[in-house]
């Protein structure tokens, strides 16, 4: 029976092969196919996953990426009637090619494009048959029906909501105008891709968890500020079934996909009590509102292993409605206190380019949000998305923008190029310092040492790595030892322009043992440390201030043993 089924294979070309860089669409699109009454004994779904990191696509240019992946298809798939790719900003232009490449290899092969890039402009992409706008799992089974079914498709009138033919590019299809979404599915009657083997987190390293669709939020830069504004649910008793798999499984991360996840307050902490019933080993991260916290959140997160990432992306409430976000500064620092009482990892997103924000604005978020101490910080380039609002109204902004993925805003009244490249350095520079580097413990300290705000220490960080041409290249990928070794040394340099080098010592051991104890927690890793300071007293709250600190707190050097046990890292004086 398999062979009489016509072969559909399903692909991406992701970034990266991780947790959080899994084909999810595709796989949802490609069980929703095995599942459905039209094409489960017509078609035969299989999923193929693509990487940039592939070793056969490494080093390659565009051209050459497309035609190896098409190449690849052929080559594991020689039956293959159909190809679904999922299309997304980073991938857009090499399956474009890819897809003009497996034309010409492959007569009469039909190619299906869907994602949000797609879904943003459905006529946009040469090489493909079919696109199909927003969600795919009733569409596709439909389209796929319509082609390998005995009657055939009219390639110009197939009739399926928001399934476009590139036979009608440039024009409306089946009379209706261009835009036009498919029809979203009923939640409820959705396969999960998890629980019927298209895709194992095993081979990922952890998985996506889908558990809602939709945002009741508009920010105008995001795919959803024109999408569904209700939240629709997955049914608890899959999301149960998901869940107990994923600790048979003994899954080690989950990334959970929910904008808002605790937007319900009483199904956020009854999907958190399962969670540390029945997965208390795995390691899970959340998207949160702010506005949304309370003390019985924060201690419900506290309870499990996770972190909660939150999209502040400016601290000015005047940039923030530009894109049609609220934003209360003082409500922010009190909610995020909680998470720091209850001991909660979290981390803030940051956009710099938004309309009506400046460099100088930039540099104030940076400041606001790393004094509350988050675990973490992106910081990304704003993208004027084909689709969002925000692309509809950026020229009223006076924004100027890539015409091509990843969309980048260009130039602005209030963030010229030029300092769209200084914010661009200031990112890489936060993230190598303080979010690859792991500084949070000790950040704050050390600035607040330093008299400075934390925007001016990473501009002279960028400063310091600009002029060290041998490291920007090693940068990404230097150990978490080198990494360390690269603060002590522009921090101690630092202290030094402040007639600060006095505290050098003390300074080096909080870094060294914040660092060890890092490594012991994150890769199990032991190591023996030469202090001057007993690691107790490091480690008290008493070394936050470092001044009080030095004068009141006697040296007592020794050699200290970092290990990890079964609580979490300890360490032991030899």
């Amino acid at each position: 029976m398999e062979d009489t089924k016509h072969l559909a294979v399903f692909t991406t070309l992701l970034v990266e092969r991780s947790p959080q860089a899994l084909p999810m669409g595709a796989a949802c699109v490609a069980s929703a196919v095995k599942s459905c009454p039209l094409t489960k004994n017509l078609v035969r779904a299989k999923l193929l996953t693509l990487t940039m990191e592939d070793d056969f696509l490494c080093g390659l240019s565009d051209d050459k990426k497309a035609e190896k992946i098409a190449d690849k298809i052929l080559s594991e798939f020689p039956e293959v009637a159909c190809v679904c790719m999922s299309v997304y900003v980073w991938s857009k232009t090499i399956l474009e090619k890819a897809s003009l490449a497996l034309k010409e290899k492959k007569g009469g092969i039909v190619i299906i494009a869907g994602g949000p890039e797609i879904t943003a402009n459905p006529l946009g992409m040469k090489g493909v048959d079919f696109s199909v706008a927003g969600e795919g799992e009733v569409a596709v089974p439909e389209l796929l029906h319509s082609i390998f079914s005995s009657s055939g498709v009219n390639e110009s009138s197939c009739g399926i909501s928001g399934v476009y033919s590139m036979k009608d590019a440039g024009a409306s299809f089946n009379g209706t105008a261009v835009g036009a979404k498919a029809l979203p599915a009923p939640l409820d009657e959705l396969s999960s891709p998890w629980l019927d083997g298209t895709i194992r987190a095993g081979d990922y390293g952890g998985a996506l968890w889908e558990l809602a669709r939709g945002c009741p939020f508009k920010c105008s830069y995001c795919y959803e500020s024109k999408g569904y504004a209700k939240i629709r649910r997955f049914p608890q008793d899959r999301l149960d079934a998901e869940l107990e798999l994923f600790a048979k499984e003994k899954i080690p991360q989950v990334f959970v996909l929910d904008p808002t996840y605790n937007a319900d307050k009483k199904r956020a902490l009854d999907m958190l009590r399962k969670i540390r019933r029945t997965c208390p080993e795995t390691f899970f991260y959340f998207e949160a509102r702010a506005e949304f916290i309370d003390a019985e959140i924060a201690r419900a997160f506290a309870s499990i292993n996770c972190s909660v990432q939150f999209g502040l992306q400016s601290s000015d409430p005047v940039v923030l409605k530009n894109v049609n976000r609220s934003f209360n500064k003082n409500q922010f620092k009190k909610n995020v206190s909680l998470l720091n009482e209850q001991g909660v990892v979290f981390g803030f997103d940051l956009i710099y380019g938004l309309p009506g924000d400046s460099l100088a604005g930039f540099k104030k978020s940076i400041d606001f949000a790393l004094e509350l101490y988050p675990n973490n910080l992106e910081l990304f380039c704003l993208s004027v998305l084909p689709g969002t609002k925000l692309f509809e109204d950026a020229k009223s902004f006076g924004l100027e923008w890539q015409d091509f993925p990843p969309y980048h805003v260009l130039n602005s009244p209030s963030f010229p190029s030029g300092d769209l490249n200084k914010a661009e350095k200031l990112s890489r520079a936060v993230n190598l310092f303080y979010t690859e580097g792991r500084a949070v413990p000790w950040f704050n300290s050390v600035v607040g040492l330093l008299r400075e705000k934390p925007s001016a220490f990473f501009e002279g960080f960028s400063a310091f790595l600009e002029g060290r041409q041998e490291l920007i290249g090693l940068a990404e990928g230097l150990s978490l030892l080198q990494l360390e070794a690269l603060q002590k040394k522009f921090v101690f340099l630092r202290l030094k322009s402040r007639g600060l080098q006095k505290y050098t010592a003390l300074v080096g051991d909080i870094i060294s043992l914040n660092g060890a104890l890092s490594r012991c927690q994150g890769e199990g890793e032991e190591c023996t440390l030469e202090l001057s300071w007993h690691p107790d007293d490091l480690m008290s709250q008493y070394a936050s201030d470092i001044p009080f600190f030095f004068a009141n707190c006697g040296r007592e050097k020794n050699r200290t043993r970092v290990f990890p046990t079964a609580n979490g890292p300890d360490w032991t004086v030899l």
